[in-house]
């Protein structure tokens, strides 16, 4: 599983009753785990990974493929949450295949672990984490760093973004929204939280930027910008959509709070300006508005 980058995405919508990290388990990680087979479903944490050797023939016998084990290496000084990390990603078609304190044992834990994705403490104690995220970024460019923090800062926003982070997260996220920035980086999408959307677009002028806007839009967001790019009127777009025009008002004003524009006008020049590609008629979708 190795996408290539793409669109940012905002993963913002939590369902209610989430709660934080799990209380890890007893013990130390160990830097590197290897998968035993033991019957039951893909699982993993620090302490042991355990891997069910009769998924691949249910799943061949049903004309399914065998899904994809995505390999994690973690980076961080504090051991219990790196091991909640852990605990979070069980049963997921997740790996832990190490977990290290430093940046210095990151390039090396690389080299013997062969992630696809490593998740990246920035605040480490020898250097930042920003810094070994970046040579991993260019040293392996098929490896995604997600950079992970304790605290908001749209510069480190912008900087992680400027050396090729896939994401960057704070650790103050629920379990599920952790496990969906996870596997929406995996998918290709570059994700930042919600509430650094606004600073972050504004401080960087690149195309990178502009996705952080306009990811937030919904599949009907696009296709009424679509539509307002084609010239065509609330009436119309009601029409076209077969909603009414109170809901195509509604979802107007979505649209320019979240492009940060002004008028309709605004927005259709918007999408013009920055080559949004839309897709065209009702089967638009949030996963095709990505910059030419």
């Amino acid at each position: 599983m190795d996408p290539g980058r793409g669109a940012v995405h905002d993963l913002r919508s939590v369902r209610p009753g989430e709660r934080g990290f799990p209380e890890p388990r007893g013990g130390r990680p160990r830097p590197v785990h290897r998968a035993s087979h033991r019957r039951g479903p893909w699982r993993t944490d620090l302490g042991r990974s355990r891997a069910q050797p009769d998924d691949v023939p249910r799943a061949a016998a049903r004309g399914g493929k065998e899904p994809t084990t995505i390999r994690i290496l973690i980076v961080e000084d504090h051991v219990l949450f790196a091991e909640a990390i852990a605990l979070a990603l069980e049963g997921r078609d997740m790996l832990v295949v190490g977990s290290v304190t430093t940046a210095d044992e990151a390039i090396p834990a690389v080299r013997r672990s062969h992630p696809h994705l490593v998740i990246m403490d920035i605040g480490l104690p020898d250097r930042s984490g920003l810094d070994v995220g970046s040579e991993i970024v260019q040293g392996w460019p098929d490896v995604k760093v997600l950079a992970l923090t304790g605290v908001d800062d749209p510069r480190a926003v912008r900087e992680a973004l400027d050396l090729g982070f896939q994401g960057y997260l704070v650790k103050d996220v629920p379990v599920e929204r952790f496990v969906r920035t996870v596997e929406a980086v995996m998918a290709g999408q570059i994700v930042v939280p919600g509430r650094l959307l606004p600073s972050a677009a504004a401080r960087t002028r690149d195309e990178e930027a502009v996705s952080l806007l306009v990811q937030q839009l919904t599949q009907r967001e696009i296709e009424i910008l679509r539509l307002l790019v084609e010239g065509a009127e609330g009436g119309t777009i009601a029409s076209a959509l077969r909603i009414s025009p109170n809901t195509v008002r509604s979802h107007v004003q979505s649209i320019l709070s979240k492009l940060q524009v002004h008028s309709r006008l605004e927005a259709a020049a918007f999408a013009v300006r920055h080559r949004i590609y839309l897709g065209s008629g009702s089967t638009a979708s949030r996963d095709r508005a990505l910059m030419r």
